[in-house]
């Protein structure tokens, strides 16, 4: 890494096919979710002058196989911690044919690994026990100012307790999955899975994380970046004219989406 990076972070993909991303700070280099096979991971780091045997630790939401499914393919790397809480870390064993060297955390607890501070909370998607991350980094000094990343996808709706947690970090990943339109009109889900997706236990739409964004008062947001949209039942078109009024320079933050079929994004804060 540049002398004085205190923080990179790089999505490597995201959509309802796959999810991971790769954060770095000067001590470690750690993976968010392991959504894509261990082999298509290593590709995506190789890509951008990584190795997926520096890799430090991975950090898991929960089971969901577009979130996890890279573990199977991860055990010659026996001694990666894999980081999750309890229900997490027993739904996704229950699919393996190794042991992962788990390290379990409470749902709702702020620990440390290396320079990095992470805090775990709750949220709602049909899942064991599904959580969000706040990752910051630094002490908040002239030598080493603080800078966080908030990764929160997969939940059905937003409770106040998301706004909280949200609400002042530098860059914010947040799910936008579907258009509403695009949803119902989809002739390729049964209504059931409509139903699970659209529902309070299910994913944003569009609607609800521009609903989301606006009632967040006040936020220290520098960038936000959209993700794990779907493949069938989101668009550009719908993306922007969504958040259109959230590209204004007035509203002090950037705005990025990260496209289904071949989108990533980058963010370095020093």
């Amino acid at each position: 890494m540049p002398p004085n990076m205190a923080i990179r972070f790089r999505i490597l993909g995201s959509s309802s096919s796959g999810n991971c991303a790769l954060l770095q700070t000067d001590d470690c280099r750690i993976l968010i979710d392991a959504g894509f096979s261990a082999r298509r991971i290593a590709e995506m780091l190789e890509a951008v002058g990584e190795s997926i045997d520096s890799i430090d630790a991975v950090f898991l939401t929960h089971e969901h196989g577009d979130h996890c499914c890279g573990l199977s393919g991860l055990r010659k790397r026996a001694e990666l911690p894999v980081f999750a809480n309890r229900g997490t870390a027993e739904a996704v064993q229950r699919g393996l044919k190794h042991r992962p060297a788990w390290r379990l955390f409470e749902t709702g607890a702020r620990f440390a690994f290396r320079d990095l501070e992470i805090d775990t909370f709750l949220v709602p998607h049909d899942a064991m026990e599904p959580v969000a991350f706040v990752f910051a980094h630094g002490h908040d000094d002239l030598f080493s100012p603080r800078r966080s990343i908030a990764w929160v996808t997969d939940l059905g709706y937003a409770p106040e307790l998301v706004r909280q947690r949200i609400r002042e970090v530098d860059l914010l990943v947040l799910e936008a999955n579907h258009d509403l339109r695009l949803l119902d009109q989809d002739t390729r889900r049964p209504w059931s899975v409509k139903q699970r997706i659209s529902g309070r236990h299910g994913h944003l739409s569009n609607e609800a994380a521009r609903d989301l964004l606006a009632s967040v008062e006040r936020p220290t947001w520098k960038h936000v970046c959209l993700a794990h949209l779907s493949r069938d039942c989101n668009s550009v078109e719908s993306i922007d004219r969504t958040f259109a009024s959230f590209r204004e320079p007035a509203n002090g933050f950037a705005l990025s989406v990260v496209l289904p079929e071949s989108g990533s994004f980058s963010f370095e804060s020093a």
